[in-house]
């Protein structure tokens, strides 16, 4: 056993399952007698440099439960993408701690810095086990069947779209949800989720996985709208033209662009506001409203996937076994074949999944580019967990008309 300790960090953005990750690798890493201390660094790999550190042994293990089942990174995070330089600092700051396991919770940059951390210690012979444990409501990481935080980010999404669709029919005109997405569309093909009866919304789904024309998109809106008198549509903040242009950069006179080079997509709701407009400008229809939904998908409380809150702890748990057999890498899920749904962990390396974009299939994306197909609500339906709600409507024939 090392004699090193444990320590624990959150990248990214914030998850509802994130902490049933670090509850995992806490509770995880504190089995047996002879247990190493387990730290936890705040605001992710700047905590670190900082050593801005939290000793996890002291908690107890009822309020890591607790902890677990609240929404957020407890440990705080961080948008910091590490170079080299970086990655210095990081180890030798593990090094002075005496830290020996590293286990750093986030997407695909989270998983490139451990590679380069990774490198950096076999370099100086220190012995550091790396292990990265997936995060993302994107579900972009590749290797990956799907990623904790996705289904309940998803839930939310379906569930959103379900309320707005009653609404829209209540009050006919037309709705645009802008969803968190960049590269790939899997939360915002989640909105098909709610549909329950006939003509329900979202009508139209727009992904990145597609190219945006404007033209197109107005002939698609008359078509619904003059078909049900109402029209319900969910896009992607990453929808770009057919040069790879993302729309919401059109709309910008100065583009905002974070630490890991990516233009802000989700700050503003430039994209919905545009959408709107051409819209009324066009199609002369004057009830057109947007929303764009931004952080409310990441930590939204009260509609939590119990299927990612135990894919998430188990990743957690898991990322410590493998670095109890001196390995390095990042844990992935797979769906195991056979009707029943059931997930299984993998550990592959760091640099096959650091860095990478995974995007949804040509399979799950109807011909139209418009919707999704069976196959994509096959895919999702389990993993949002048990109890989604439903609609009904009323059943009874009009009366008929006297005056006319």
């Amino acid at each position: 056993m090392s004699q090193g300790k444990v320590l624990v960090a959150q990248g990214g953005g914030p998850t509802a399952v994130i902490n049933q990750s670090l509850a995992g690798v806490v509770l995880e890493s504190r089995k047996g007698k002879n247990a190493s201390p387990v730290y936890g660094a705040f605001h992710g790999v700047r905590g670190i440099i900082d050593e801005d550190f939290t000793n996890l042994s002291r908690e107890s293990a009822s309020n890591l439960e607790k902890v677990a089942a609240t929404p957020s990174s407890a440990l705080g995070s961080t948008r910091d993408k590490p170079d080299e330089k970086y990655c210095r600092e990081i180890l030798a700051a593990l090094q002075a701690h005496n830290i020996d396991r590293f286990f750093y919770i986030g997407g695909n940059d989270s998983s490139d810095t451990l590679r380069i951390l990774s490198s950096q210690a076999r370099k100086e012979r220190y012995p550091l086990r790396c292990v990265h444990v997936p995060k993302t409501i994107d579900n972009d990481l590749v290797l990956n069947d799907h990623t904790p935080g996705f289904p309940s980010a998803a839930r939310f999404v379906a569930g959103a779209f379900a309320g707005v669709s009653l609404d829209i029919r209540a009050i006919p005109g037309v709705y645009v949800g802008v969803v968190m997405g960049r590269h790939a569309g899997f939360l915002t093909a989640a909105a098909a989720l709610a549909r329950h009866h006939d003509g329900d919304g979202p009508h139209l789904i727009y992904l990145p996985e597609r190219s945006f024309n404007q033209r197109a998109f107005l002939r698609d809106v008359k078509r619904v709208y003059e078909r049900l008198g109402r029209c319900v549509i969910a896009v992607s903040e990453g929808i770009h033209d057919s040069r790879g242009v993302p729309i919401a950069t059109k709309l910008a006179g100065e583009v905002e662009r974070d630490a890991h080079g990516n233009v802000q997509l989700s700050g503003t709701g430039a994209l919905g506001d545009m959408l709107t407009k051409t819209i009324k400008d066009n199609l002369g229809i004057s009830r057109v409203r947007a929303d764009t939904l931004g952080y409310l998908q990441r930590s939204f409380l009260g509609c939590v996937s119990h299927v990612d809150q135990r894919e998430a702890r188990k990743a957690g748990e898991v990322a410590v076994r493998f670095a109890a057999q001196n390995k390095d890498g990042s844990v992935t899920i797979r769906r195991k074949p056979g009707k029943a749904y059931k997930a299984d962990y993998k550990l592959v390396g760091l640099s096959a999944v650091g860095g990478k974009t995974r995007t949804m299939p040509n399979a799950y994306i109807a011909k139209s580019g418009t919707d999704v197909t069976g196959a994509f609500r096959d895919y999702l339906r389990p993993l949002l967990g048990s109890g989604l709600p439903t609609t009904a409507r009323l059943g009874g024939k009009r009366v008929k008309k006297i005056l006319g």
